[in-house]
């Protein structure tokens, strides 16, 4: 059993795997730390092991029962906090739904220019400028 993640250098690897085409497989890197695999336990993605003689396999994948839609979706809305979070994702172009990315997109900046309207300059912006004294 290989990792994705690590051939490809990656933190996180979204994609379909031949095995199980009913869900979408979520692989993050050998030593992922636990902060990731928790960010991807709160996406609502399910956390999968497999204890081996030699080392623990971890990923994640889509819950069971969900339509090919519905995982493309949640897959695609799991890049973004990733991201924000500065783990380096690639998600296979197989499992991205445009439509949800746009939207998540948009749900973010929505969301940073509340937060933006709702802050108080802690100092008072400065004035404009005063023209140049003009010399002859």
């Amino acid at each position: 059993m290989g990792n994705l993640a690590d051939d490809s250098g990656t933190d996180v690897e979204i994609y379909r795997r031949a095995l199980t085409p009913d869900t979408i497989h979520i692989v993050t890197r050998s030593n992922a730390p636990e902060e990731l695999l928790a960010l991807l336990d709160s996406l609502g993605l399910e956390r999968k092991t497999e204890t081996t003689a030699g080392p623990v396999y971890v990923w994640h994948q889509t819950p069971a029962g969900l339509s090919e839609k519905d995982q493309k979706q949640l897959a695609t809305r799991a890049v973004l906090p990733m991201l924000i979070a500065a783990y380096d994702v690639n998600i296979d172009p197989e499992v991205y739904d445009v439509a949800t990315w746009a939207q998540a997109m948009a749900e973010h900046r929505a969301r940073q220019a509340k937060t933006r309207e709702g802050r108080v300059p802690a100092v008072a912006p400065p004035g404009p400028l005063a023209s140049p004294p003009r010399t002859r």
